[in-house]
């Protein structure tokens, strides 16, 4: 069974960064963060493919970097100019045949 474990999380005042980690149990093909906040659909943050492309959420371009390591069982994703609106639960998301989820990690941006 594939598992999925976030950390990297807390609390960062508007305009500071946090990186967050997400390992997985085996390698995975591509990977993904979401976040999601009360009320609201889980939103794709950012996805980086088996081959290394990426993409991203057009409010987080060029703040968010999303990267792998470990022979594709790691992710991260480096979260700069962090802003209030960047608060949410962050997912890692990972596909291999199936898709798999993380219990995810709470970022909060706040002064």
């Amino acid at each position: 069974q594939v598992r999925l474990v976030e950390s990297g999380g807390g609390l960062v005042q508007p305009g500071g960064s946090l990186r967050l980690s997400c390992v997985a149990s085996v390698s995975i093909d591509s990977m993904a963060w979401y976040r999601q906040v009360p009320g609201k659909e889980r939103e794709l943050v950012a996805l980086i493919t088996n081959s290394g492309s990426t993409n991203y959420a057009e409010s987080v371009q060029g703040r968010f970097s999303i990267s792998r390591a470990n022979a594709k069982r790691t992710v991260y994703l480096q979260m700069n100019s962090l802003r209030p609106e960047d608060t949410a639960v962050y997912y890692c998301y990972g596909r291999l045949g199936s898709g798999y989820w993380g219990q995810g990690t709470q970022v909060t941006v706040s002064s």
